[in-house]
């Protein structure tokens, strides 16, 4: 907005006395300004809170609603309380003077005013108005970007731990006595990709992690990242909760199904492999300018080995988590494999939930 601009603005006057409003009108009018008129109190707040205006000069002695009473009303209303009001009135009481005043009025001019000391608390008011106005609109901008940034921050780290960061917590590190961890990876996913362009790859990565996405949603469980083709996710953090292994069973179920509406070339079906292990971590954030919420310990990497050394279109679990599930949940014993780093395993092979 230009200062030109600032200099006129839209005006209520507000009289009983047809011929002030008149006189008042005329002036302002040369004036640049735009101007409406009410003949009384009621019908100037129902005017006020229809449209927008800069500026209201307020008679007092006006019958049914005084000035005190619109003053009071506006005052009182939020969204009209920052319209800057200026009293002109034939009360020339100090008493009057001060109880407009500290009611909120911006001004007070007693009858008859002197035209150019009103013109001047006029272009006072708007000022002050317009700069409230920026103000007001700056601060909402500013909200409008700390939410971007909370958006923003939310799609890198649990919701938890980015308000521990944004209150100045520096290093963040917690130990869990016992999570789920989940792996997930796309079986021949480096043969596929070898016959697929750059972007139609992206896209088919990107819908089956969304979904995955959502599935961890539904089910409470804390998304970690994606290594390439494989999905990390874990239950029982940052906040633990008592049923995190049965919620992390539970989208490992919900995950090989929703796999099945993906595709690649001439439809040939994705498949993945996935792996559960359940116990101790550490969690925390890493990188000053990019955050990055990982976990560390054997745990993970038990629960990565059960996704690698897994087979196709099944989960594969370890001891810990069939002990925690074998009541609620139908398995399969696989026996024990050779795993690597970890030597002989026994493990299991989720099929679904007991009826």
């Amino acid at each position: 907005m230009t200062v030109a601009t600032k200099e006129h603005g839209h005006i209520l006057v507000v009289d009983d006395n047809r011929l002030n409003r008149l006189k008042l009108s005329h002036g302002l009018e040369q004036q640049g300004h735009t101007v409406a008129l009410a003949e009384n109190g009621q019908q100037a707040l129902d005017m006020i809170q229809g449209q927008p205006f800069d500026l209201v000069l307020l008679d007092i002695l006006m019958p049914e609603m005084d000035g005190y009473q619109v003053l009071g009303c506006m005052k009182e209303d939020p969204t009209l309380r920052d319209i800057p009001v200026i009293v002109i009135s034939a009360i020339d009481e100090m008493e009057s003077i001060v109880k407009c005043i500290k009611m909120g009025a911006e001004d007070y001019l007693p009858k008859p005013f002197d035209p150019v000391l009103l013109r001047a608390r006029i272009g006072a008011g708007l000022q002050k108005k317009w700069l409230r106005d920026q103000e007001q609109a700056y601060m909402r901008e500013l909200q409008i970007e700390r939410e971007k940034s909370d958006r923003l921050l939310l799609n890198i780290l649990p919701e938890p731990i980015a308000d521990r960061l944004k209150h100045g917590e520096g290093i963040i590190a917690d130990s869990f006595t016992e999570v789920t961890v989940l792996f997930a990876d796309i079986v021949d996913f480096t043969r596929l990709s070898a016959h697929m362009s750059p972007t139609a790859l992206v896209v088919l990565l990107n819908g089956i992690f969304s979904t995955f996405d959502q599935l961890a949603e539904k089910h409470e469980i804390e998304k970690i990242k994606t290594i390439g083709d494989e999905y990390m996710a874990v239950g029982g953090l940052p906040t633990p909760k008592t049923n995190h292994v049965e919620a992390v069973a539970d989208m490992a179920l919900d995950m090989q199904q929703a796999i099945d509406q993906f595709t690649v070339g001439n439809a040939k079906p994705i498949r993945i492999r996935i792996g559960i292990h359940t116990g101790p971590v550490v969690a925390g954030v890493i990188g000053q300018r990019k955050f990055s919420y990982d976990l560390w310990g054997d745990t993970v990497n038990t629960a990565s080995r059960m996704a690698s050394h897994g087979l196709t279109d099944h989960t594969q679990v370890t001891v810990e988590t069939y002990q925690r599930l074998r009541e609620k949940y139908v398995f399969e014993e696989r026996g024990p494999i050779q795993v690597k780093s970890k030597g002989e395993m026994m493990t299991y092979l989720l099929v679904g939930k007991n009826d």
